[in-house]
């Protein structure tokens, strides 16, 4: 039934910030950029290298993130990384603060997390 992943949306309060840092910091790249006036929102479509895209939203007024990170619904984004340290190394760099790295009791991996400018929680996880 399931062929692969497509895409994780985000809905963001501040939409030029976000873009900023899903496009500058995160290095994603955009695949299309739509203002959508009847509803005053922004669709940016984003890729994720590997495959898979972020859909990033704006949409006027929309509630705050009831909990962290324990809220139902979507926990977290998780990207893939070749090496944890030097991520964390250059998101340190572009002054994203960073939690420290934590190594996953089941696989092995490491991993750690951050957020984005609206304290959506981040994960990066070691190939």
């Amino acid at each position: 039934m399931i062929s692969g992943f497509h895409h994780v949306a985000v809905i963001c309060s501040d939409y030029a910030r976000s873009k900023k840092f899903y496009t500058e910091v995160l290095g994603l790249q955009v695949l299309a950029e739509n203002y959508r006036a009847a509803r005053d929102s922004y669709k940016l479509d984003l890729q994720i290298p590997g495959g898979g895209q972020v859909e990033l939203f704006s949409f006027p007024q929309s509630p705050e993130r009831p909990s962290y990170p324990e809220a139902r619904g979507l926990r977290h984004l998780a990207f893939a990384v070749q090496s944890i340290d030097d991520a964390v190394a250059y998101l340190n760099a572009q002054g994203v603060e960073v939690e420290k790295v934590r190594v996953d009791e089941y696989t092995g991996k490491r991993y750690t997390f951050f957020s984005d400018p609206d304290q959506l929680p981040i994960e990066l996880y070691e190939n």
